[in-house]
């Protein structure tokens, strides 16, 4: 049992604690439980065992039974059979899982993430106002790249956030490696944490590649492009090492798919020949960006090139990064399991899943409890002991809290 554990069985809950799962997050929430469900009971703690005040601390499941039903035309209901009355209730929501479908005029369609979103609310809905505070946690923010106006356009991800709080009675959002945080100014006066797995990256890293050496003579990072700099800056920081960056040159004269196409990517940072690079960013969309990057630095020279980023999504399949590992490109893909992932990638040699569930476990424990989660954000003390206990380190000071 961990400090953090040890600490949380001496607060006192903000309410009794429910997890609410949407379709596609069963799984993460069954994980997540079980984690609580354990901590709970392994604690030594006397005062919420002995405290009949303090109802529905130990339970057999924290997970509220909900049923999201779906009639004939598309249209659905969220239906929890149980009481919520005095709650916190923690919501799981992967607006990206197009591995949950349903059935419309008896043709089988894949969820988008506008009909997961409106799980999100239905199940608010059937709440009704009776739980004592509400928390959705949405890994991947809904419309999370519609997070600026550059035209006349539509601001989705602010009006959605503002429609969770301002309307619809949700506390605090918390979500993964947002891809531009600066959206949470949309609801200035209400939670909005953005988590970035760093920690847990790192370790995967560590854990799945032989013969890593993590020093400036040996190891880079790269972003990809402007917008990963400052999670970049981060890597580099507690890695102590250099950093690169590619900046994207676009023909601003035409628009394909919403956006402005990339012409090439260019270069700017120290020498990376004989180096393995990790290449780190907040999603894989379609990956040919980050192919082309990866074409970039082997033409440069680099020796092992491994790509971190929170969210796979693969849009366009899995036969890009297959062909780019057979052909030397890349040797190590890492992705969260915070977004649905294909039995196919999971098969794929290729492929790293990082799970992320005992970490979000810590997250709902910590909040349920009424105590800040500020270490739990900040891996860097983390980090180095975890180094420096696999010997990639030279030890400094003593470090804190391990948190998976």
């Amino acid at each position: 049992m961990t400090d953090i554990v040890k600490t949380l069985s001496m607060a006192v809950p903000y309410g009794q604690l429910g997890i609410i799962a949407l379709p596609g997050c069963e799984n993460l929430a069954k994980k997540i439980d079980s984690y609580l469900i354990r901590w709970r009971n392994e604690s030594k703690s006397t005062v919420h065992k002995d405290n009949n005040s303090i109802t529905g601390y130990l339970k057999d499941s924290y997970i509220i039974n909900t049923n999201f039903a779906r009639f004939g035309t598309g249209e659905g209901k969220a239906i929890i059979s149980q009481s919520v009355r005095g709650y916190d209730i923690f919501i799981l929501c992967d607006c990206f899982n197009y591995g949950v479908t349903h059935k419309i005029y008896g043709r089988t369609i894949p969820m988008s993430p506008d009909e997961h979103y409106a799980n999100l609310k239905r199940a608010i809905s059937a709440i009704a106002g009776k739980a004592r505070r509400i928390t959705v946690i949405m890994p991947m923010l809904y419309e999370g790249r519609q997070h600026k106006r550059a035209d006349r356009e539509s601001l989705d991800c602010a009006m959605a956030l503002q429609e969770l709080c301002h309307s619809m009675g949700v506390s605090g959002i918390i979500t993964f490696d947002a891809h531009d945080a600066r959206v949470q100014n949309a609801i200035p006066l209400y939670g909005f944490e953005n988590v970035i797995p760093v920690y847990q990256m790192i370790k995967a890293l560590v854990n799945n590649v032989k013969d890593l050496k993590i020093d400036k003579d040996n190891l880079m990072i790269i972003s990809p492009d402007e917008g990963s700099m400052s999670r970049c800056i981060y890597y580099s920081t507690v890695l102590g090492v250099d950093l690169g960056m590619f900046y994207k040159r676009r023909d601003y004269s035409v628009i394909v798919d919403g956006r402005n196409p990339i012409v090439a990517h260019e270069f700017l940072g120290t020498n990376v020949s004989g180096k393995d690079v990790v290449v780190v960013d907040d999603m894989i969309s379609s990956g040919d960006s980050m192919i082309d990057v990866a074409t970039k630095l082997k033409g440069l020279g680099a020796r092992r090139i491994f790509v971190c980023t929170t969210f796979g999504l693969f849009c366009n399949g899995l036969e890009s990064f297959d062909k780019a590992y057979a052909d030397g490109l890349i040797d190590k893909v890492f992705t969260t399991n915070l977004v649905y992932i294909t039995p196919q990638l999971l098969k794929r040699k290729w492929y790293v899943k990082v799970d992320l569930s005992k970490y979000i476990s810590y997250i709902i424990d910590t909040i349920n409890h009424d105590t800040s989660i500020s270490k739990l954000l900040d891996p860097a003390d983390r980090i180095k002991a975890f180094l420096i206990k696999k010997g990639l380190k030279e030890p400094e000071t003593e470090s804190g809290n391990e948190a998976d």
